[in-house]
């Protein structure tokens, strides 16, 4: 049988050498990177991933020709070398090539001591890492000469061979190892879900040990010089003498680097080298464009530089990472916002739970709005507003919520649910007000009656207990957590004024309220995309005269009860139009059911009684009477503005007079009035009619002129295929993918949450629907609507308003689609913001690349 030829693609890691990222993966790359920076870096020799896999497959590598670069005793570590450093490997071995004569050859070197350490730790990690012996047996020894014997002892009784003492076969067996360990079935799941692709390959890198023990200053550690939980600029990492690799993580007997009060520094025993890390931090920085940990050892004073890693890195650090860059000319501010994640940003917009603090965690649900909040547990929307009335923070916890929780959530500082799904109303509205909120928390048990909340370890939690919910994670804790405070500071505003300055489509925000309005202009969204008017209605004394409104026998009476809303909803339109300084406002009419705005219980149809001073059985057959199948498809939108005109009239009207009494101040306002859930052209002409004659009412009663626009929601795959009728009569459309989505899939966002998972693990849908714009089949409706519109009216102004608007994958649809902008929740306008700079930057990019091919 023919002997297998050696694998021999290596190469000697040197400024010159034809060392890639591609070919030997990205720490063989760095190092050479190091090596041209003239950095200490120990002899290194890199292995290409083809080399590697080769090894794997069985192949025997040329350890004689790698040795032979690193002398007669030689002493080396191995470590991985992927392409990207988040797809990890197996672990770093150190000390290979020690046998009795090294260790004999250290001991007059370096001490006792330091020499059995190291041949100690080398026969453990062989054992256990090589081997693949118990580990049990090996860990766990104090070094000493009776535990390096016992240790070599246990090795040869589990083996039936002595511990090996040639380098060439160690080095073999060590490469083998790692070669094998990366093409395994788990290895392989664990780097495809950190982004790698299923072919890809590791590289290894071979390199002289710097020992980090012995006589004089020697040790190993780490240095950063940026803080990774903030990014502001600081020195930070540990070092530990008589120590090898990452050691100094331990955290036992390490030395600070810099000089402080609690300890002795690196800075105070070797003032010379803690100056040569400084010089290598920065040079680090300004040549390898990045923020780099860089890991050294000092060998008997010596310094070397073993290894240089991009700084892990918060969301809120790597924003203020990259913008420092950029202000210090290393980068240019394309490349800074490029290197920011757009859903990054929404960790800096909230308090957070601090990462490094401890958490006492009792439920795992859907992380649905971000952010971190702490309070007492309320488990009904009265006691959330009396909570907030007394100033104490609290958190609404419900089974689920629904319109009438509202209130309730405006008063929360965070919301828990047990059920819900991303796309739940608990979920839509939080992320709206800005609350932190887990929702699908199934493992927990919400008792309302009984107030009390059961955690699936046992635990209970009663009415008034503190936990905190953190919705970045989708976790529930007890008691109060260390938070951090929201990073809305000039380096944020710095990206986000780089972001407008490249994308070329709109974002507005969707906002309800003066609050949203006022957080939307807070974040620069251009506008008001969707002003859901009926959350205008909640408030207490307005839900009265909504109610008596909705029990009025005649249209004479309705319009009695309108009239005492008006002023309410004029001053509403008048602090939205003022907040927003000029920018458009889309106002949307009164879309929802009227039951929605009734009591469901007893208790509560016998209060409304009260209120009303009406017979209970009457109050129980109204809301029996507006009682619907399913609601969602029955008496809503236009239907209802269409059945009852006396509510978009009262509308209308308090627009169009906020519109003149604005105006008079000196400020421009052109108002955008949207029709929702529309579905035939006649709908349209009939509310068109209303809506103009009002128009004309109110110019002629307040001698002002003003100017409107009037469109539409298209929120029904028939208003999408009918775009083209619809457009007749509309300066504008705008699609509602909640309702869309729900209407194409004919499924509830509110139950989808039941078995969504199930779907997506299947591969029934390839993500959930209401959360990931579906383009196959809305976006078609979508894209259908578009042309059909634009064909009917060139100038038709195109937008999407549904919770899809913040997400970065719905604005590289409606960018490709020519949409005029998106819209979205107040607190996803910044993401918004740097998603569609993103998008612009990489079309630029690939016309560039597209461009050089053309002229090549």
């Amino acid at each position: 049988m023919q002997k297998q030829p050696l694998v021999t693609d290596f190469a000697e890691v040197t400024a010159t050498a034809p060392i890639t990222r591609s070919v030997h993966g990205w720490r063989a790359k760095c190092l050479q990177r190091l090596v041209r920076l003239d950095m200490p870096v120990p002899r290194t020799v890199a292995l290409s991933a083809q080399a590697v896999r080769a090894i794997a497959a069985g192949q025997l590598p040329d350890s004689t020709a790698i040795l032979a670069h690193f002398g007669a005793l030689p002493l080396v570590s191995v470590r991985p070398s992927p392409e990207e450093p988040e797809w990890g490997g197996p672990g770093t071995i150190l000390n290979i090539g020690l046998n009795d004569r090294v260790h004999a050859a250290l001991i007059a070197t370096q001490g006792e001591a330091a020499a059995t350490a190291l041949y100690l730790r080398f026969v453990q990690t062989y054992a256990t890492h090589v081997a693949r012996l118990d580990a049990e047996i090996f860990v766990g020894a104090t070094a000493s000469p009776e535990a390096l014997r016992d240790a070599l002892r246990a090795y040869e009784q589990e083996m039936d061979e002595p511990f090996p003492q040639d380098p060439m076969r160690q080095l073999t067996e060590v490469l083998r190892s790692m070669a094998r360990a990366w093409e395994g079935t788990s290895a392989r799941i664990l780097r495809q879900v950190k982004g790698a692709p299923p072919e890809a390959g590791l590289g290894l890198v071979v390199q002289e040990m710097a020992l980090g023990m012995g006589p004089g200053v020697s040790g190993s550690g780490v240095i950063q010089f940026v803080d990774p939980v903030t990014g502001q600029a600081q020195v930070t990492g540990r070092y530990l003498g008589q120590s090898q690799g990452r050691d100094a993580l331990s955290g036992r007997g390490a030395l600070y680097l810099t000089r402080d009060p609690r300890g002795p520094s690196l800075e105070e025993e070797a003032p010379e080298i803690f100056a040569d890390l400084l010089r290598f931090g920065a040079s680090a920085r300004a040549r390898l464009r990045e923020e780099m940990q860089i890991e050294f050892t000092i060998e008997s004073g010596a310094l070397h530089v073993l290894d240089a890693v991009k700084v892990a890195r918060s969301s809120r650090a790597g924003v203020r990472i990259a913008v420092a860059l950029a202000e210090d000319d290393v980068i240019t501010p394309e490349e800074a916002l490029l290197r920011v994640e757009p859903r990054a940003l929404s960790e800096l917009l909230h308090r957070q739970v601090d990462p490094r603090a401890p958490r006492d965690r009792f439920a795992k649900g859907i992380a649905a709005s971000p952010g971190g909040a702490q309070g007492r547990i309320v488990f009904s929307s009265a006691a959330a507003q009396a909570s907030a009335a007394r100033g104490e923070p609290c958190i609404l916890v419900r089974r689920e919520t629904a319109p009438e929780d509202i209130r309730g959530m405006h008063a929360s500082a965070a919301v828990l649910t047990e059920r819900g799904g991303v796309t739940s109303h608990a979920a839509v509205i939080a992320r709206g007000l800005g609350l932190p909120c887990v929702v699908g928390a199934s493992d927990l048990s919400v008792n309302a009656r009984d107030k009390t909340l059961k955690a699936a370890d046992g635990r209970m939690f009663h009415e008034g207990d503190v936990i905190t919910v953190d919705g970045t994670r989708g976790e529930a804790l007890a008691g109060e957590a260390e938070m951090l405070e929201p990073a809305l500071d000039d380096t944020f505003r710095t990206l986000l004024h780089w972001a407008d300055a490249v994308r070329d489509i709109g974002i507005r925000a969707n906002a309800d309220t003066p609050g949203d309005a006022a957080t939307a202009r807070m974040f620069e969204a251009e506008g008001i995309g969707l002003c859901r008017t009926e959350h205008m209605f909640f408030d207490d004394d307005r839900l009265t005269v909504m109610r008596e409104m909705i029990f009025a026998d005649t249209a004479k009476d309705r319009a009695a009860a309108l009239d005492r809303l008006l002023p309410m909803q004029r001053a509403d339109f008048v602090k939205l139009f003022e907040i927003m300084a000029g920018n458009p406002v889309c106002i949307r009419l009164f879309d929802p059911p009227l039951h929605e705005f009734l009591p469901h219980s007893r208790d509560g149809m016998r209060e409304l009684a009260e209120a009303l001073d009406k017979p209970l059985s009457e109050v129980t057959r109204r809301v029996e009477a507006l009682s619907e199948f399913n609601p969602m498809l029955g008496m809503r939108g236009v239907r209802l503005g269409i059945t009852l005109p006396e509510i978009y009239e009262m509308q209308a009207r308090a627009i169009f007079e906020a519109t003149v009494e604005v105006g008079r101040k000196g400020a421009t306002v052109v108002p955008e009035i949207m029709i929702p859930l529309v579905s035939a052209k006649r709908e349209v002409e009939l509310v068109k009619a209303r809506v103009d004659a009002v128009a004309a009412q109110v110019r002629t009663r307040m001698g002002a002129d003003f100017d409107y626009r009037l469109g539409v929601m298209v929120e029904t795959p028939r208003a999408a295929l009918l775009a083209g009728e619809i457009a007749q009569h509309a300066a504008f459309l705008s699609f509602g993918t909640n309702d869309l989505t729900q209407m194409t899939y004919g499924l509830s966002r509110d139950d989808a949450g039941r078995f969504m998972n199930t779907y997506v693990q299947q591969g029934v849908f390839p993500e959930d629907p209401f959360h990931i714009l579906d383009v196959d089949g809305v976006g078609e409706l979508l894209l259908i609507g578009a042309e059909r519109g634009r064909a009917t009216r060139a100038d038709l102004t195109l937008s999407i308003c549904g919770e899809h608007g913040g997400n970065p994958e719905s604005i590289a649809f409606c960018r490709k689609a020519g949409f005029d902008y998106v819209s979205c929740s107040p607190f996803r306008v910044p993401v918004a913001r740097l998603a569609a700079a993103h998008l612009a930057l990489a079309e630029c990019a690939s016309s560039r690349k597209s461009n050089l091919k053309t002229n090549a």
